[in-house]
């Protein structure tokens, strides 16, 4: 079974930083893309970064030279690293990933969630 386990949530001042962090797990074979999406109350969720297998990364862009997101191809994670935080970054944050399992070939995922609140 595979899973997308998020970390790194929480209360932050503006203009602070926040890392999240996502580990997959289970029988993976190959991981495509990953991301992280977010979805503020009464909104939309967002993609807010992403990066291919390949390294190329993409930015809505609202965060576009505060955030910076990486991968660990080793350890099968994925990192998003949130700086001069804004009250308007506040929402659940998702991990996403296209993932080649043994057991249940490519499938799309994700993580349950985790709480980026940014407030004084």
């Amino acid at each position: 079974q595979v899973q997308l386990v998020e970390s790194g949530g929480g209360l932050v001042q503006p203009g602070g930083s926040l890392r999240l962090s996502c580990a997959a797990s289970g029988s993976i074979f190959t991981i495509y893309g990953m991301g992280w999406y977010r979805q503020a109350p009464g909104k939309q969720r967002e993609l807010v970064a992403s990066s291919t297998s390949g390294g190329r990364t993409n930015y809505v862009d609202s965060v576009k030279g505060r955030f910076t997101i990486s991968r660990d191809s080793a350890k099968n994670t994925v990192s998003l690293q949130m700086n001069s935080l804004k009250p308007e970054d506040t929402a659940v944050y998702y991990c996403n990933a296209d993932i080649l399992s043994f057991s249940q070939g490519l499938s799309n995922y994700w993580g349950q969630g985790t709480q980026v609140t940014v407030s004084s």
